[in-house]
């Protein structure tokens, strides 16, 4: 998960409103999203969160996440303000039983 605006509730200042979630792996993009609650997948990111223990996100959270089966091998998480923006944020990684 890429947190921006779901960090607001935790009282942390500036978040990044619009934040985007790069996965890649020897410089080849994997994933990115730009906002988990619009995609096909929400429902299953947000059951994946709950199954971890992670914080919940707000409703229609501009939070992104990316939930995938991955082979072994270094991967490079990054979390970018789109249209250049900033902030503070969070990359978060689970492994999902």
């Amino acid at each position: 998960r890429g947190i921006g605006p779901g960090l607001a509730q935790f009282g942390v200042p500036s978040v990044l409103a619009k934040p985007e979630l790069i996965l890649s792996r020897n410089s080849l993009t994997v994933a990115r999203n730009s906002g988990f609650a619009g995609t096909a997948d929400a429902a299953a990111i947000i059951s994946a969160a709950s199954t971890v223990g992670a914080f919940p996100l707000p409703n229609g959270s501009a939070d992104a996440a990316i939930l995938l089966n991955l082979e072994p091998g270094a991967y490079t998480a990054q979390v970018l303000g789109l249209a250049g923006s900033s902030g503070n944020a969070l990359v978060e990684i689970y492994e999902i039983p």
